[in-house]
């Protein structure tokens, strides 16, 4: 396994169970990764296809509901709202979801919304809670900076993320950079995206993840003072609660997109990579089609 962010860490932990050795290796360490930066909402996006997607994700959503019992594993299930500029026919996705009810109680500027139950994962402490979970099960972690992917005759599996534009040769895997702001908690249990603004606001146990930008192209992980600014504003225009709240952390996380994701075997690697803004999102679904490569 080549990537320890939370795709690589998933499918690490679902080919454990299913019996085979897995020994993960990575330049970056789980919390050193993209995947650590995310807000973590439960949402198909700048995923495609939309068919595979939404399967993907409707697993995801399953296996989050069941984690969710277990608060070691920092998934929640929130309640939250989706505010729509426009009347919008259902999200493609909608399949994906148990339930999902149009929002009658709009802020002024919007005209249709919906809310609906979603899982919210605290990426720091998940993605210990899936490290410890591959040590568990007998799994390897280790800081390897590669110039290739192994070549020995092992089943490779390669969930590098960005870096497939190198390990899969992939020059249409490119980054979108996203910067988010993470505040103190201020009493906030609801969850709140205006997917046109691309503002969303996340509430952790502890804290509050607001964003965000989606910036094509953009490789730079320095956050800009002036777009932690605009953040700030839309999100306290979007919920007024966060109205001087206290600003924790800036981080920035290049999300590696791509036209397709893509999830397939070639020989002795099975790919994984691609999923743009829904690695948390896609995670267990498509682990569970790496085993089933595995297997083949």
């Amino acid at each position: 396994m080549v990537g320890a962010g939370v795709v690589g860490l998933t499918c690490a932990v679902r080919l454990l169970e299913a019996g085979h050795r897995v020994d993960v290796v990575a330049r970056d360490l789980p919390l050193e990764t993209t995947s650590a930066v995310a807000a973590a909402l439960w949402y198909p996006y700048r995923a495609l296809p939309q068919d595979r997607v939404t399967a993907w994700a409707a697993r995801s959503y399953e296996v989050f509901e069941d984690l969710a019992a277990d608060e070691r594993t920092g998934v929640r299930m929130l309640t939250g709202t989706e505010l729509l500029r426009e009347h919008q026919p259902d999200p493609w996705w909608r399949s994906a979801v148990p339930a999902l009810d149009r929002e009658t109680a709009l802020p002024p500027g919007y005209a249709d919304g919906w809310t609906f139950v979603a899982p919210v994962v605290d990426m720091p402490v998940h993605l210990r809670w899936l490290t410890a979970r591959v040590d568990d099960l007998g799994g390897t972690l280790t800081r390897m900076n590669l110039s290739a992917l192994p070549g020995d005759g092992s089943l490779v599996v390669n969930a590098t993320g960005l870096g497939a534009r190198h390990f899969g040769a992939d020059p249409g895997v490119h980054p979108v950079r996203g910067q988010v702001m993470v505040l103190e908690q201020v009493g906030l249990d609801r969850w709140t995206l205006d997917g046109a603004g691309l503002t969303y606001v996340v509430p952790r146990t502890h804290e509050v993840v607001v964003g965000g930008t989606d910036v094509e192209g953009e490789w730079s992980r320095t956050p800009d003072p002036e777009v932690a600014a605009a953040i700030l504003h839309r999100a306290t225009a979007l919920v007024p609660q966060l109205e001087g709240a206290r600003v924790l952390r800036h981080k920035v996380g290049l999300r590696p997109a791509r036209p397709e994701v893509r999830v397939e075997r070639v020989r002795d690697v099975v790919h994984c990579y691609g999923h743009g803004g829904a690695g948390v999102t896609l995670s267990w679904g498509c682990a569970d089609d790496v085993v089933e490569l595995a297997r083949d």
